[in-house]
């Protein structure tokens, strides 16, 4: 009976190893096609090591000023920016918005779809437009 439980939580555990592959594969393939990540390239985990190694050792430190929620710098003010160009500028991309910012795109490949999830933008071919 032991041997049967310990082939069966064996069988298990490679079952769902493969299934969490498979849905990593599947996530990436989704968010490739609906714009959510900028397409190959290194993945998230190694993409925000290299955001921390620039970060100034100062901000990240115990010099945060309490109270401010971590991750977020002035309130999300390159979205706000972000969508006022999307409104002044309907069908305007996001290697055009980053262009017009002065930034890297690939801020913005975060940002637009979480404009998007909330209700103030809508995507329509590779431009952005004002949802509404």
């Amino acid at each position: 009976m032991a041997g049967f439980v310990d082939t069966t939580v064996k069988e298990i555990d490679d079952r769902l190893r493969d299934l969490k592959e498979e849905v990593a594969r599947l996530e990436a393939a989704r968010s490739a096609l609906t714009g959510g990540r900028r397409g190959p390239g290194r993945p998230r985990a190694a993409r925000s090591s290299t955001s921390r190694t620039r970060a100034t050792p100062t901000r990240r430190s115990s010099g945060r000023r309490p109270g401010r929620p971590r991750g977020r710098s002035r309130g999300g003010t390159r979205a706000n920016q972000a969508l006022e160009l999307v409104r002044s500028t309907p069908g305007i991309t996001i290697p055009q918005i980053a262009e017009k910012m002065g930034i890297e795109p690939n801020y913005l490949y975060r940002v637009m779809p979480r404009l998007a999830t909330d209700g103030q933008v809508k995507r329509e071919g590779q431009g952005w437009h004002p949802a509404g």
